[in-house]
């Protein structure tokens, strides 16, 4: 029954005073962590481009080395840092949204049964294949729509996110379909940054624990270099056990909601749904352009929206690598029951003994399977 919803009818702005100041402090709460980790950085820069490199390190061409590493690899990792914050994850598309007829009808439902009848009726016109766990259409009661297939409401946004694949206080923003690549760059040029660091600034670390003059280690320069290379070290364990964890969800093509709950279709719940095989999964996020995979520059395939799901009999042919494994809309899409047949409408299924109509060129794609 949807006797709790509210009806959906515009109400005039809340023009309490004391209402609005809570609002806006609490929106300034959420930047403290990113103000934290901007703050770490700026001082890192001082510490060692000045402290470091500037006083410390004596000969010249060490100094272009280390300076000339270090910028490039910092630009890289801000420019991702900062993609990741302030990109926009995006919303669902209105189609999903319930009319307001439907929404009445939604709310006067006497039982679950009616209210499920309703919503699988709206959604069999709609392309998605995730379910509940009782085989029901996925509908969010705070945003007034059917969930597309890896979509996720998130509290903190107060909106269903495409994709998402969590909320992180350290860029204030959701991790989710259109951000994911830029975060996982972010991660990895943070652990490269943090081992740069390191490994440049050992041996002046271990001259000061000698207690030598090497250099211009003294008064508080020496400090700055201490704790530089102890931060650096400790960030980099933390970066690259997170990393690494990513690394290994882009290999299975999952979110890390995913792989707590995994998303459950008409055959039943599997981790595994979306995996294309290592490289297409890679792909899926990365894109197709060899030449921009390693830049934070959108190159996902797909639209946030709709995913190719596993063991499917592919229509077009799929051999040329400069096109993407869908079309920025719709996805190629693999293991459909005739449910997914159904609410996709997008392919065509043949017996083994029957053969493809040779219009539509109909072309068997093998997709190699990662599961463990």
């Amino acid at each position: 029954m949807m006797t709790s919803m509210e009806p959906r009818v515009s109400h005039p702005r809340n023009t309490n005073p004391i209402r609005q100041s809570c609002q806006h402090c609490f929106l300034l709460v959420k930047w403290i962590p990113v103000v934290f980790i901007m703050s770490i950085i700026a001082w890192s820069y001082y510490a060692y481009v000045y402290e470091l490199c500037i006083l410390t390190v004596n000969s010249v061409l060490d100094q272009i080395i280390y300076l000339a590493g270090y910028h490039l690899i910092f630009v890289i990792f801000m420019w991702s840092y900062i993609k990741t914050i302030f990109t926009d994850v995006g919303g669902v598309p209105p189609e999903f949204k319930l009319p307001q007829s439907l929404y009445d009808r939604l709310n006067e439902a006497d039982s679950e049964g009616t209210t499920r009848q309703l919503l699988d009726s709206f959604a069999r016109n709609l392309p998605v294949s995730n379910t509940t766990m009782n085989g029901a259409a996925r509908y969010c009661e705070k945003c007034y729509h059917v969930k597309p297939d890896r979509t996720h409401h998130c509290s903190v946004c107060r909106k269903c996110v495409p994709k998402m694949d969590h909320h992180c206080p350290w860029v204030n923003n959701c991790v989710a379909f259109k951000n994911y690549k830029f975060f996982v760059l972010f991660l990895g040029y943070g652990l490269i940054y943090c081992i740069f660091i390191s490994l440049t600034s050992l041996q002046y670390f271990v001259a000061f624990w000698k207690f030598t003059s090497q250099g211009h280690l003294e008064g508080m320069g020496k400090f700055h270099i201490l704790f530089l290379f102890f931060v650096a070290v400790m960030f980099a364990i933390s970066l690259g056990s997170l990393f690494s964890y990513h690394c290994y969800l882009i290999t299975k093509n999952r979110s890390t909601l995913e792989s707590f709950r995994a998303p459950i279709f008409h055959s039943g719940p599997d981790k595994d749904g979306f995996s294309l095989g290592r490289y297409n999964n890679f792909q899926e996020v990365f894109g197709d352009n060899k030449a921009l995979w390693f830049l934070p520059i959108f190159t996902s395939m797909g639209d946030g929206l709709k995913f190719p799901i596993r063991s499917m009999t592919c229509y077009e042919a799929m051999g040329n690598t400069q096109q993407s494994l869908g079309d920025g809309v719709t996805f190629p899409q693999r293991c459909l029951d005739e449910d997914s047949q159904q609410l996709l409408a997008s392919n065509q299924r043949w017996s083994d003994t029957e053969s493809p109509p040779p219009e539509r060129h109909q072309v068997t794609v093998l997709i190699e399977d990662d599961s463990d």
